[in-house]
């Protein structure tokens, strides 16, 4: 059965009215509506639209400190290091273009996918929005780690 003959007075003319522009997602991107989980089975698992600016701000600095572990990385490799990492190794020493590209994406897909899962309860114990905190640590250690390194270099065999 179709709709039209279950509604014995149907005005609707069957004609798409609603037209789908660049600007009906702008709109949507400055006024999102879900903030939050409509139901009890939400709150475990939540899709929302909104996050807050706690968490760009974490992303950003994820983003930057994963370019400054890139440029570090590049300035101890020049002092005669080599990177750990295998498969980034794979990308260093030939084009250093493709390095920076395929380290930005892969931590910006890292980012996007902890962004998911930042009012996600993980394990049903604790916020995701940890594990953007636990990352910017791993980072700022690392990062400090090269600093040290670079001021200190380690003697010459």
């Amino acid at each position: 059965m179709h709709a039209t003959e279950r509604v014995p007075n149907e005005r609707r003319s069957g004609i798409e009215r609603r037209h789908y522009s660049i600007a009906a997602y702008w709109r949507g991107a400055l006024n999102p509506r879900r903030r939050a989980g409509r139901r009890a089975a939400d709150r475990v698992y939540t899709i929302i639209d909104w996050h807050s600016p706690r968490v760009l701000a974490l992303v950003l600095l994820i983003l930057g400190l994963s370019t400054l572990d890139g440029v570090l990385t590049l300035m101890l490799m020049s002092q005669g290091a080599s990177e750990v990492n295998p498969f980034m190794a794979l990308f260093v020493p030939h084009n250093l273009g493709w390095f920076a590209a395929i380290k930005l994406t892969l931590t910006s897909l890292g980012a996007a996918v902890l962004v998911v899962c930042a009012r996600m309860k993980l394990f049903r114990l604790f916020p995701g929005e940890l594990l953007l905190y636990l990352v910017v640590a791993c980072y700022v250690t690392l990062v400090s780690y090269e600093l040290h390194l670079l001021a200190n270099p380690p003697p010459l065999l």
